[in-house]
């Protein structure tokens, strides 16, 4: 999803910086989706590498990640940043789920923050259903997909995603 909304980002002007995890990933961001910069959360000092990369701050975060990533954005923020959240997979095994170190920043750069669920807005899925197709057949989008074959391999598929094995949407094929 990160990497999808990055590209829009991307082909709407943006000057994009991805958080992948691994020196491969961080590489196939760059190259592959053309993002101007990426930030290996696993490579230590993620706060001193993502302020590296965005010099002039940062204006809009999506974020599907929440946790450490988020906590590290938080201070590089400029004023009326906005944040859309669109999950927090860093905290889906916790039995609770801690809010961010630093959200005083939000208040203090008047930032907006708001949740993005796709269903909410049904009522435009052909629409951007179409604009996707459009743009991944001129090959200015593009996506990845890790398929496993096989229900019964499901439940590694899913500890893999929370390890960050998978590249881009996991699909169990069954």
């Amino acid at each position: 999803v990160g990497s999808v909304a990055g590209q829009l980002a991307r082909m709407h002007g943006c000057r994009v910086v991805g958080v992948a995890g691994g020196a491969d990933k961080c590489r196939h961001v760059v190259e592959d989706f053309k993002f101007a910069a990426a930030v290996d959360h696993k490579a230590g000092d993620l706060s001193g590498h993502l302020r590296e990369s965005v010099p002039e701050g940062i204006d809009v975060y999506f974020d599907g990640v929440g946790g450490a990533v988020l906590e590290a954005v938080l201070p590089l923020l400029n004023p009326f940043a906005r944040i859309v959240l669109c999950g927090h997979i860093s905290t889906y095994d916790r039995p609770e789920t801690p809010g961010p170190k630093g959200w005083d920043f939000l208040l203090s750069r008047r930032v907006r923050l708001e949740g993005f669920i796709v269903g909410d807005r049904l009522d435009r899925w052909p629409e951007a259903l179409g604009r996707l197709e459009h743009w991944a057949a001129e090959g200015k989008l593009r996506f990845e997909e890790t398929i496993v074959e096989g229900l019964e391999n499901a439940p590694d598929a899913l500890l893999g995603l929370f390890q960050g094995k998978s590249l881009g949407k996991l699909v169990v094929a069954v």
